[in-house]
């Protein structure tokens, strides 16, 4: 594992930190890293980006280790990724196509392949000079005097063009299906958390703890690709939407971006954003404006102002993993986060101070709710029941008669959100 430390190159993470991380990714795939080091570059070289005695120690340091796999961590273009390989002899891959790997094994829907391999596909076209042997020309044209027609590796990309076309068509039509899934939701009464974060933050155990049912919660960078959703009870919340979506990471590809766009959409049509901040993890300040930036890429949060995105969609912050910080600075983080209200902290493995989320999410869910005066007939009991299933009924009482027959009178606690629902009934 080499993690290139380009002179004059901002970073958010510190090189042993994109290091620790890299080998993460590795791991998280299976793969046994044998050495890891970070290589300081003084001097893109745009054949090989390292210098020439630095490739060498590499292949050193690969037959020392009988090492089979060299992973940049870093971009490397299609030329230096080949040129690599014929000097060290191996496999080469950078931290996109490590990604891409992980991402690869773990889809498990039908939409989360097609994501991959669209964002495979387009990865691919460009480095489809490596390792090809049958790039002659194929013949074309009659006779004997045909044209020397197109070259294999011209064939190659034209069939991953019109693969990839095909692929965005269907994706189209999953972001359509996703958006009228999400346009039902709106129409029904129950608001919808989504939860963000880091990748390994902690998402998903979280996730475990709300809703009772078991996902994959593992120690692994993208435990989680394919988004879930469950129904969640909370305080004054009959029935909340909790959605968990895949993690974020620095440096996430352009074409992964692009790929997920769908499924990371869901954090649009939200209510509420948790959060999720791994707060024992060194970086947590630099992951926290990685998670922020991805979010203003979709257009959440644009002009972000402590706790509110852009489309009024309010940010709780959930400092997890409180359970592997000392006991002086976990008191210090505790006395932080009571000081915002915007800021929980606790521990999703040891279910510390998960109760005291599930308060504060019923809080932010009824936040600007009124209570609303409504007279109706007794015969209305379509609108009735909506009102004791979806608001808080405080009173309810005859209200003489009228031209229809009895009335009722509520008095009933409803989000602005909640009065509008009853209001297109």
């Amino acid at each position: 594992m080499v993690c290139p430390d380009v002179r004059g190159r901002h970073h958010d993470l510190s090189p042993e930190a994109r290091l620790e991380e890299a080998c993460g990714l590795a791991l998280a795939i299976g793969i046994v890293v044998a050495e890891a080091q970070v290589v300081p570059v003084r001097e893109v070289r745009p054949g090989t980006l390292f210098g020439a005695g630095q490739v060498e120690n590499i292949g050193i340091a690969c037959e020392q280790n009988e090492a089979e796999l060299v992973i940049v961590d870093g971009a490397l273009s299609p030329i230096q990724q080949r040129n690599l390989e014929d000097r060290l002899k191996r496999k080469v891959i950078d931290r996109t196509g490590l990604i891409l790997e992980i991402f690869g094994e773990r889809a498990a829907t039908a939409e989360g392949r097609l994501q991959v391999e669209l964002a495979h596909l387009d990865y691919q076209q460009s480095r489809l000079v490596r390792s090809w042997t049958h790039l002659e020309r194929q013949r074309g044209g009659f006779g004997f005097l045909g044209g020397p027609g197109e070259t294999q590796i011209e064939a190659d990309r034209r069939m991953i063009r019109q693969r990839m076309a095909r692929l965005r068509k269907e994706l189209e039509g999953v972001r359509r299906t996703r958006q009228l899934h999400r346009d039902r939701r709106g129409r029904a009464p129950w608001p919808v958390i989504a939860l963000v974060g880091y990748t390994n933050a902690g998402k998903s155990t979280l996730f475990n703890w709300l809703t009772g049912v078991e996902v994959m919660a593992e120690d692994l960078l993208f435990a989680t690709l394919d988004p879930t959703m469950r129904a969640i009870s909370l305080p004054g919340v009959e029935k909340a939407i909790l959605s968990d979506t895949v993690g974020f990471i620095s440096d996430l590809p352009t074409q992964l971006v692009a790929a997920f766009r769908a499924t990371l959409e869901e954090v649009t049509g939200a209510d509420l954003i948790l959060h999720v901040r791994d707060i024992a993890n060194p970086s947590t300040q630099a992951q926290k404006t990685q998670v922020l930036e991805v979010l203003g890429d979709l257009g959440v949060t644009e002009g972000h102002d402590r706790g509110q995105g852009a489309g009024g969609i309010p940010i709780l912050e959930v400092w997890n993993k409180i359970d592997l910080l000392s006991a002086e600075v976990a008191a210090d983080v505790r006395a932080a986060a009571e000081a915002d209200d915007m800021t929980i902290a606790l521990s999703a493995e040891t279910g510390e101070g998960v109760d005291a989320l599930m308060i504060r999410l019923g809080e932010q869910l009824t936040r600007g709710a009124r209570v609303h005066e409504f007279v109706l007939p007794a015969s209305a009991g379509r609108q009735i029941a909506w009102l004791h299933a979806h608001g808080e009924v405080i009173e309810e009482a005859d209200a003489g008669a009228g031209p229809e027959g009895p009335l009722r009178r509520l008095a009933v606690r409803l989000n602005p959100k909640e009065r509008g629902q009853f209001e297109a009934l």
